[in-house]
C-alpha cells in the first residue's frame, strides 16, 4: 500500500494489521459502551455489537468505485505484485488492533469494566471494512480460522466474484450480497465497476446462492434520486436469489461519500420503509422488524429464526 494512503487510512482511524488487512472500531461499539445502545444488526440477529470486530483482509483492492461507499477512495491499489497476510496472522494482528482501539473506554466512568473487557475478546466478526473480501484469495481459511476461535462471521460483499464463493469450502455464518442497483444502466453509473462484465458475474452470483449451505442476505443501500424505486425489478432479481432475509438500509452522509453525495441522497425512514413494503408485497415477504434511526427494515418470511447464535 502506498506510504500517503497509511497515513491517511491511520488517520481515519484504521490499524493497518500487515500488507493489506485492517481493523477499524464501528461506531456503534463505543455507543454500545457508553450509553448501552445497539447497531440493527444487534437488534435483528442477537450479536453483540460491543463484541464485534470489523476488519478486512485486502482493504486496498475493490473492483467498484460505489458513489455511496464511505470508505476511503482517493487512491487506486499500490502498483505491482499484491502480497496478501496469512489468515493467522490476520486474526491475531486484528484482535491486537481492536484491544488497541478500545483501550481508551477503560478510563470513562460511563463504560462497565465487565463490557470493557468483552470488547476487548470479540465474539463476532464483520468481514466488511473496506475493500472487497472476495479478492483476498484465502478468504474461506480466514473464515475457519475465526471460527476455530468460536467467532460468527458476517461476510459483505459485492457480488462481483461468484467463482470464489464457489470456492470457499469455509462459509460464513450470514452472507451478504449487496444489491444497490434494478438494472444494468444504474448499477453503472452508482457502483462504477472497474472492468466490464461485472453485473454479469452480480447475477450469477444471486443465481448461485440458494445452493450455499448458509444464511443469506440480500442488501439494498438505498440512495435517494439514484436507485430508489423500482421495486419489482429489486424483486425479480431477489426471486433468482431466494435470500434468508433483505435488508433495505438508507444512504448515510458519512465518511468519503461526502466528496461525491450531498444530504439530499440520505433517504428518510419513511422513504425506505415504503420501498421495503412495496418490495416485500412483490416478494410475498414480511417486514419482520425496523430501526428507525439506522434507515433499515428487515424483510423476511413470518418465523424465520433471527439470531446466529
Amino acid at each position: 500500500m502506498e506510504p500517503d494512503k497509511l497515513d491517511i487510512l491511520r488517520k481515519h482511524g484504521y490499524v493497518i494489521t500487515g500488507r493489506g488487512s485492517g481493523v477499524k472500531l464501528c461506531h456503534w461499539v463505543g455507543r454500545k459502551l457508553v450509553d448501552g445502545r445497539a447497531c440493527y444488526k444487534e437488534v435483528f440477529y442477537g450479536i453483540e455489537c460491543h463484541r464485534c470486530m470489523q476488519m478486512s483482509p485486502c482493504i486496498d483492492l475493490c473492483n467498484q468505485k460505489c458513489l455511496f461507499c464511505w470508505r476511503y477512495q482517493g487512491m487506486g491499489p499500490a502498483k505491482g505484485k499484491v502480497e496478501f497476510d496469512e489468515p493467522v496472522e490476520i486474526v491475531d494482528r486484528c484482535l491486537e488492533g481492536q484491544r488497541e482501539l478500545v483501550s481508551g473506554f477503560r478510563g470513562d466512568n460511563r463504560v462497565s469494566e465487565k463490557m470493557w473487557q468483552e470488547a476487548r475478546n470479540p465474539n463476532q466478526v464483520a468481514v466488511s471494512l473496506a475493500g472487497e473480501p472476495t479478492m483476498y484469495p484465502y478468504l474461506g481459511e480466514l473464515i475457519r480460522e475465526l471460527h476455530r476461535r468460536k467467532m460468527t462471521v458476517f461476510l459483505v460483499t459485492n457480488g462481483t466474484a461468484p467463482e470464489a464463493l464457489k470456492r470457499l469450502e469455509h462459509l460464513p455464518d450470514q452472507l451478504y450480497v449487496t444489491l444497490a442497483a434494478p438494472n444494468q444502466r444504474v448499477y453503472q453509473r452508482l457502483c462504477i465497476p472497474d472492468t466490464p462484465g461485472q453485473w454479469k458475474n452480480l447475477m450469477e452470483t444471486l443465481d448461485i446462492l440458494p445452493g450455499l449451505n448458509t444464511r443469506t442476505v440480500i442488501r439494498h443501500t438505498l440512495v435517494a434520486h439514484w436507485n430508489i424505486g423500482w421495486e419489482r425489478e429489486y424483486a425479480e432479481l431477489i426471486s433468482r436469489a431466494e435470500p434468508d432475509f433483505v435488508e433495505a438500509k438508507g444512504y448515510v452522509f458519512v465518511g468519503d461519500s461526502r466528496r461525491r453525495m450531498n444530504l439530499s441522497n440520505m433517504p428518510s425512514h419513511d422513504t425506505v420503509k415504503e420501498f421495503a413494503l412495496k418490495e416485500a408485497e412483490f416478494l410475498g415477504l414480511d417486514l419482520l422488524m425496523e430501526k428507525a434511526d439506522s434507515r433499515v427494515v428487515l424483510l423476511g418470511e413470518k418465523n424465520s429464526r433471527l439470531s446466529v447464535s
